[in-house]
């Protein structure tokens, strides 16, 4: 079995597979306090059922990716561990001006999304999670750049923050567009908002991939992250959405380096 570890800002998503097959996986909180036995304490309670014979991780939290490597050489010091770092082989060229400022998890969704749906030749992956991150993928399965914005629950937590009459509400879709109370009004503005920004994004970033791949035959658009439930039916850009994008990337690698 291999264990799948996907350590983000505020979350952290683990996944068990047997071959390609994910059989279980798990959303925990990221905190980056916890000590590598603390994280051994907590993963090993949600995985005690499986065998684990492989370990494979990626973390945009470099203090948890710390104490990570402690947890894996105490723990899993048998184990053959993949983390995606400089020197590991994904089989993703990174087409930017810095290939040292790219998060891995935008490293392993970019192989993920090509394997998946790179028949139809160019990709772009939106992660919804404490950043909304545009990823775009070549036909060749190259990473080529993308858009950054901030993250749904970040900006309802700074409005709140913000506008003393203002308050954080349950992020749900409400009654109609337009809001008849505070509380709809500021739902209507986070969900439609969301959805607008990224389909603006898409498109504008579609034209400029038919620009560059006029062959092309198909841009395939995925959603993935722990938030894109939010905005799934309301967005008119998103063609699918694959929850477990990162850890399917991680599996990938993972075989890639074996």
């Amino acid at each position: 079995m291999l264990l799948t570890i996907d350590i983000g800002n505020t979350n952290t998503v683990l996944g068990i597979f047997d071959g390609e097959e994910l059989v279980d996986s798990w959303r925990v909180k990221t905190d980056a306090r916890d000590t590598a036995d603390e994280l051994w304490i907590l993963w090993r309670s949600l995985i005690t059922e499986y065998t684990v014979s492989g370990v494979a991780i990626c973390s945009t939290v470099p203090a948890v990716l710390r104490e990570a490597r402690y947890m894996v050489d105490s723990y899993f010091r048998d184990v053959r561990t993949t983390i995606i770092e400089p020197g590991v082989k994904t089989g993703v060229p990174l087409l930017v001006d810095n290939p040292k400022e790219v998060g891995a998890d935008r490293i392993v969704n970019t192989l993920a999304a090509h394997h998946l749906y790179g028949q139809d030749g160019a990709a772009i992956v939106v992660d919804f999670g404490t950043s909304t991150n545009l990823d775009v993928v070549s036909p060749k399965g190259e990473f080529l750049g993308g858009a950054l914005a901030p993250g749904i629950e970040i900006s309802v937590d700074a409005l709140a923050v913000r506008a003393a009459q203002l308050r954080k509400v349950e992020l749900v879709k409400p009654r109609s567009v337009i809001g008849k109370n505070t509380v709809e009004a500021l739902q209507s503005g986070t969900i439609y908002g969301f959805a607008g920004q990224v389909d603006g994004l898409v498109e504008r970033i579609s034209y400029e991939l038919s620009e560059l791949y006029p062959n092309n035959k198909k841009i395939s658009v995925i959603a993935t992250g722990g938030l894109a439930p939010l905005v799934l039916g309301i967005s008119e850009t998103l063609d699918f959405h694959e929850p477990d994008l990162t850890l399917i990337g991680l599996r990938l690698v993972h075989e890639r380096n074996g």
